[in-house]
């Protein structure tokens, strides 16, 4: 079945970073776009950044944009996210998502338990 495990979060000052990884199994990873989604304390999922199956296209909120990267490695079966400059209101846990095409990666069919990222001083 279909398998997602997130890790890399933890404790970041503001200003720092943290890399995200998801490791994949139970489905062939390089033809599916995947997504990276939060949920802060007290509030719903929110979507934080695409990446098609190829890579060959990103997307990202607009809170994120500029700070955060997504990526993959197709030949290892895992999804990354690069957060830079972190902020407080970054804090959440992350997840991590399989769509349901090549592209379409704001549609997810499959959701990782989640990690906990914590950006205080």
């Amino acid at each position: 079945q279909v398998q997602l495990v997130e890790s890399g979060g933890g404790l970041a000052q503001p200003g720092g970073s943290l890399r995200l990884s998801c490791t994949t199994s139970g489905f062939t990873f390089s033809r599916y776009a995947m997504s990276w989604a939060r949920q802060a304390p007290g509030k719903g999922l929110e979507w934080v950044s695409g990446i098609y199956s190829d890579g060959s296209n990103t997307d990202y909120a607009a809170p994120v944009k500029g700070r955060f990267t997504i990526s993959r490695d197709n030949a290892k079966n895992t999804l990354y996210l690069q957060m830079n400059s972190l902020k407080p209101g970054d804090t959440a846990v992350y997840y991590c998502a399989k769509s349901v095409s090549a592209t379409e990666y704001r549609i997810q069919s499959s959701r990782g338990q989640g990690t906990q990222v914590t950006v205080s001083s």
